[in-house]
């Protein structure tokens, strides 16, 4: 897959989230990278061999005080290549890259794990 088409992936995840999470989205830049680097391993606490599909890096909304000024953007990142070997089909991938994005997109509004897995759940 070229990242073009990935790129069209993660745009059309995007038009099918929930648009009042995707538009409440502010100073959030949402990328794609082949794998993690060194940096995100470290802070997703990822094990050699392990798979990182996303990754928010950020303050999320519920943490932010009144001197949450002057900051760089948050960032989500998905990773290529992790999300097409989880993936057996091109439909599959594209669930994949929407269920991630969902999820990281969640860090930013400051749902930790267990309560995105519950959302999934229901």
């Amino acid at each position: 897959m070229t990242d073009s088409e990935f790129d069209t992936l993660i745009t059309r995840a995007m038009n099918e989230l929930p648009q009042e999470y995707i538009h409440g989205l502010e100073n959030v830049a949402i990328v794609y990278a082949d794998e993690p680097d060194e940096h995100q391993r470290a802070k997703a606490n990822l094990q050699h061999g392990g798979l990182l599909l996303g990754l928010y890096e950020g303050i999320p909304l519920t943490k932010r005080g009144a001197g949450y000024t002057f900051v760089l953007p948050d960032k989500i990142t998905l990773f290529k290549h992790a999300l097409m070997m989880v993936s057996s089909s091109p439909e599959e991938l594209f669930q994949q890259v929407k269920r991630t994005l969902w999820h990281e997109i969640a860090h930013y509004y400051g749902l930790d794990h267990d309560r995105i897995h519950e959302l999934e759940n229901q």
